[in-house]
């Protein structure tokens, strides 16, 4: 990660950037997100753990990626991290939320970009297939991003938003 897109630990930004962070795993990821929630207590954040508490092995994604998702969606958490085996299904099940723009994230200039381009505010992450250090680079570059607001990126976010209400 660039210097110039985060410091090492950002912490919540000055002037009201992202500071409430909601994280919801299954059990595929819920080592990753217990690791990140320590990560993000420490840089600063309030984590708010939406589940599961436990590592069940029969448990299921979306009984807690879409409390996440709709805590994101009514501005209850500032952003999101979802986290299951892959990250695909907690992807799927976060952006069937409207209001959620959720998207898997294994690199670290999508991680910046979808927040500065398409007002990205749940990141989806897979736990058993990115390891901890590349996982909290990944959450610093979301949360230090800030959406551009240029006309055209908010063009495009009322065609998807239309999509939402059936369109």
């Amino acid at each position: 990660m660039s210097a110039s897109r985060a410091s090492p630990v950002p912490g919540p930004a000055p002037g009201g950037g992202p500071r409430v962070v909601g994280l919801a795993a299954d059990h595929g990821g819920f080592e990753l997100k217990e690791y990140l929630k320590g990560r993000l207590g420490e840089a600063g954040f309030e984590p708010v753990d939406f589940g599961d508490r436990e590592r069940r092995p029969d448990d299921d994604y979306p009984d807690f990626v879409v409390p996440l998702a709709r805590a994101v969606a009514s501005g209850a958490v500032d952003r999101g991290v979802a986290i299951c085996g892959s990250g695909v299904g907690a992807s799927v099940a976060a952006n069937k939320v409207a209001g959620v723009r959720a998207c898997l994230i294994h690199e670290a200039f999508s991680a910046h970009q979808g927040v500065e381009d398409d007002d990205l505010n749940l990141i989806c992450l897979g736990g058993l297939v990115v390891g901890h250090a590349l996982a909290w680079e990944l959450v610093q570059g979301f949360l230090a991003a800030r959406f551009s607001g240029l006309e055209r990126h908010r063009r495009r976010l009322l065609k998807v938003a239309k999509l939402e209400g059936g369109g």
